[in-house]
């Protein structure tokens, strides 16, 4: 009976406990590993969102201003401005250059381009009536302008013909002060790209012209990205179009491509700095941000990118008579003989601070001052006598020059973070090419290393090999 009574009482018992009110933990959120996947859950949706709406596609990459987000152009669907990138390795969320506050590095351009002290002396240069754009001289006549400590001296600096534009292009060029980016397609050779990441003030602030020939305004008619019908001062987006009658300049046209690239500061007398970029390229960053960090905060003259592949000239010119970058072989057997001869040497230590004897040229930033000056125009008296080919020169004239070029040669990392590098056009929109000076091609059998016997020593020193 006891116990009988003891298990009514406890069924009375429970079933008083389970009509109360009480609080229980939802199943939910008793199981920790359950917890902790609805968390990583909306965490990576959180994520995703954010990327997506981010025009870095970053995760938390802040940017030093808010840059301009809508589109500077818009081009007909069958242009294809943005095919066929080349890809890289980098990560388009981490930087290997560190860029200031926007609006201070505009403040400070634009005070530093009113000083005209800072750009001080300004070089004389040669004028005359010559054959040719340059003049063409004799290399003993070019060697004598290396030493230039005098600077009432007049220096051989292109322009001696007339550089064919219009009375309306060269008058907006001259009205370009600051900082001008500058680059050229000529024989339809490759695609107008916008930059991107352009501060809200610097289409204001800074000058975008684009050097192009008839057959390349031919080609942009046919993609309808320009109208024939509209006035000749043709604008894509941030760049004005400058059409060039090249046919009064050189046959090739990669020659013609080198007067906006190193005459920059002739033709734009009143800029302060410039930038150029190659058309196969396209600006990532801002152009005053790049100015600042590369030339203005290293106290250099100019800023370029080292080769991603070699160091020592001889190496670029093989490889350019290998690759068949340039086809009058003879001619660039005669340029690195010519150097050798002249005491043209490998990169060692000894030339520290240049990291490097051959750039990647395909974006150059320069402070318009003494130093990027001289060393332009001396480049420019080189690649008319021999090639196009500007890195084979590069070297030469860096290292015999006086006085010396402040440079800041900066690595390939760094170019990849601030453009893209797009193929060159395989297809020319329809229109026949001029004829281009090709000459006879050399055998490659007997390229640079074969037959330059005045550069043996070069490649004994740069292979370090020991010959009895």
């Amino acid at each position: 009976m006891k116990r009988n009574k003891w298990k009514i009482e406890k069924v009375i018992g429970r079933s008083q406990f389970m009509g109360k009110a009480s609080l229980t933990t939802p199943l939910l959120f008793q199981s920790k590993r359950l917890c902790f996947s609805l968390l990583y859950l909306l965490t990576t949706l959180f994520l995703v969102f954010y990327v997506s709406l981010s025009p870095t596609k970053c995760i938390f990459r802040s940017s030093p201003f808010d840059p301009i987000q809508s589109p500077l152009f818009s081009y007909p669907s069958n242009y294809g401005e943005h095919k066929y990138a080349i890809s890289t390795a980098r990560s388009s969320c981490t930087s290997s250059v560190r860029f200031s506050d926007y609006w201070m590095v505009l403040k400070k351009i634009q005070d530093s381009s009113r000083n005209s002290s800072m750009f001080m002396p300004v070089l004389r240069y040669m004028q005359g009536n010559a054959h040719s754009f340059g003049g063409n001289f004799s290399t003993q006549k070019r060697i004598s302008y290396f030493n230039h400590l005098d600077n009432g001296k007049e220096i051989p600096c292109g322009f001696m013909k007339e550089f064919p534009i219009s009375k309306s292009d060269k008058a907006a060029m001259e009205k370009c002060g600051g900082v001008v980016v500058v680059s050229a397609i000529f024989s339809d050779h490759d695609k107008i790209r916008q930059p991107k990441g352009l501060g809200l003030k610097s289409p204001e602030n800074v000058c975008f012209f684009m050097f192009v020939d008839y057959t390349t305004l031919k080609g942009l008619d046919y993609h309808k990205v320009i109208s024939p019908e509209s006035s000749s001062d043709h604008k894509i987006g941030v760049w004005r179009l400058v059409r060039v009658l090249s046919q009064h300049l050189y046959k090739n046209p990669a020659m013609n491509g080198v007067i906006p690239k190193y005459l920059v500061h002739r033709l734009f007398p009143n800029s302060k700095y410039s930038i150029w970029v190659d058309a196969k390229l396209q600006l990532v960053v801002d152009p005053l941000l790049l100015i600042h960090s590369l030339v203005i905060s290293e106290d250099v003259d100019m800023a370029i990118s080292k080769h991603p592949f070699f160091v020592h000239t001889l190496e670029e010119a093989m490889a350019t008579a290998r690759w068949k970058k340039c086809w009058d072989i003879e001619s660039l057997k005669l340029q690195m003989g010519t150097y050798c001869a002249l005491g043209l040497k490998p990169w060692t230590k000894e030339k520290l601070p240049y990291t490097s004897d051959v750039p990647d040229s395909a974006l150059i930033l320069r402070k318009h001052g003494k130093g990027s000056n001289l060393f332009s125009c001396l480049l420019f008296n080189e690649l008319e006598a021999f090639n196009p080919r500007d890195q084979l020169a590069f070297a030469f004239v860096r290292d015999r020059m006086i006085p010396k070029v402040k440079m800041n040669m900066f690595d390939v990392e760094v170019f990849e973070n601030i453009v893209v590098e797009y193929r060159h056009k395989l297809k020319h929109s329809g229109t026949k090419l001029p004829e281009s000076s090709k000459n006879k091609r050399g055998s490659l059998d007997s390229s640079v290393n074969g037959t330059c016997s005045l550069c043996e020593s070069y490649l004994v020193e740069m292979w370090g090999e020991h010959r009895n």
